[in-house]
C-alpha cells in the first residue's frame, strides 16, 4: 500500500481567504472514513518559515502579505506544502494531499492577487532542492484560472515541466511551459473533451522524467463554480485516476495541492475520493 499524508490545519476554514473558507465546512469530518485506512495519516500543517519564503519572494512583498488580513493563513498553507514535499523527498510518504487556506499559483516574484499570497509550490520545490537529491518536477495545473505567477517564477528553470489546463493557449520555446485552452461555454461543456486533452499531454511528462509530480487541483472548474469549465465530481476523480496511473507507472511520488474553489459540497464529494485513490496501489 502507498503511504499517504494528508496535510490540514483547522485555521483554513476560519481564517483562510474569505472565498476559500466555505469549501472546508465539512472538514476534517468528511475524511473520517478514509483516515481509517492504515496507510493514510493526517498531519497538521506547520507554519512555514519566513526564511524559506524569502528564497522566492523579496522582503517587501512578504511585508505586504503580512499586512493583508485575507492572507493570515498563508504561512500554514506554505508550511503544509513544503512539509509534504520534504516527506515525499525523504521517502517517508509516497503520495500527499495538501489543504490550503490561501491560493498559490497567481503569486509572482513581487506581486500577489486574487486568493494567492505566496507561491507555495515554487517555494516547496526550491526548499526541497536544497535538502534532497530531487531536481526535476512536473506540475499539472487543473485550476480554472491562469497560473501566471508560477509561469513567471519558473521561466528560466529547465528542470520543471508546467502543464496548465485553463483558458489560454501557450507553449514556451523550450516546450517546458504549456497552457491548454480547455474553456467551453457552460451549456456546451463536454467533460470527455477535457479529459482527452489532459490525457493527450501526459506523454510530455513521461518524456520529461520528473522526480516528483505535483497536481495543482482547483475545484473552481466545476460546472457550478464561478469560473466553470463544465466539470463534475466524476471528472475530477477521472483526472486523479490518470495521474495516479501515470506516477505509478513511472515509479515517482505524487503531491496534490488544493487550488481554487469555494463550494463545500464539491470539496466533500471529491477530496475523500482523491485521497482514497492516492492510498491505493
Amino acid at each position: 500500500m502507498k503511504k499517504v499524508g494528508v496535510f490540514y490545519h483547522p485555521v483554513f476554514k476560519t481564517q483562510g481567504y474569505l472565498t476559500l473558507r466555505p469549501r472546508l465546512l465539512d472538514f476534517p469530518g468528511a475524511l473520517d472514513a478514509v483516515l481509517q485506512r492504515p496507510n493514510v495519516t493526517l498531519f497538521e500543517c506547520p507554519r512555514g518559515s519566513r526564511e524559506m519564503i524569502l528564497k522566492v519572494h523579496p522582503w517587501e512583498m512578504v511585508a505586504m502579505v503580512d499586512l493583508e488580513d485575507e492572507c493570515r493563513t498563508a504561512y500554514e498553507s506554505v508550511g503544509g506544502v513544503v512539509a509534504a514535499m520534504e516527506a515525499l523527498a525523504r521517502g517517508e510518504l509516497d503520495r500527499a494531499f495538501c489543504f490550503t487556506g490561501t491560493g498559490g499559483h497567481h503569486a509572482g516574484r513581487r506581486e500577489f492577487w486574487d486568493s494567492s499570497c505566496f507561491n507555495d509550490v515554487v517555494i516547496a520545490l526550491t526548499q526541497v532542492r536544497e535538502v534532497s537529491p530531487l531536481r526535476r518536477f512536473a506540475i499539472i495545473d487543473t485550476d480554472a484560472l491562469h497560473a501566471g505567477g508560477t509561469l513567471q517564477l519558473l521561466d528560466d528553470d529547465q528542470d520543471v515541466l508546467h502543464l496548465c489546463f485553463c483558458r489560454s493557449d501557450y507553449c514556451s520555446l523550450d516546450g517546458l511551459a504549456v497552457e491548454v485552452n480547455v474553456f467551453q461555454p457552460r451549456e456546451q461543456a463536454d467533460p470527455g473533451r477535457y479529459l482527452e486533452q489532459v490525457r493527450s499531454h501526459l506523454p510530455r511528462v513521461k518524456e520529461f522524467r520528473p522526480d516528483l509530480l505535483v497536481w495543482y487541483c482547483g475545484f473552481n472548474a466545476h460546472r457550478d463554480e464561478y469560473s466553470s469549465l463544465g466539470l463534475t465530481e466524476v471528472d475530477y476523480l477521472a483526472v486523479c485516476d490518470l495521474l495516479v496511473s501515470l506516477t505509478g507507472e513511472m515509479g515517482i511520488a505524487m503531491q496534490v495541492v488544493l487550488g481554487g474553489g469555494s463550494l463545500h459540497q464539491v470539496a466533500a464529494a471529491v477530496i475523500p475520493g482523491i485521497i482514497q485513490r492516492l492510498a491505493e496501489d
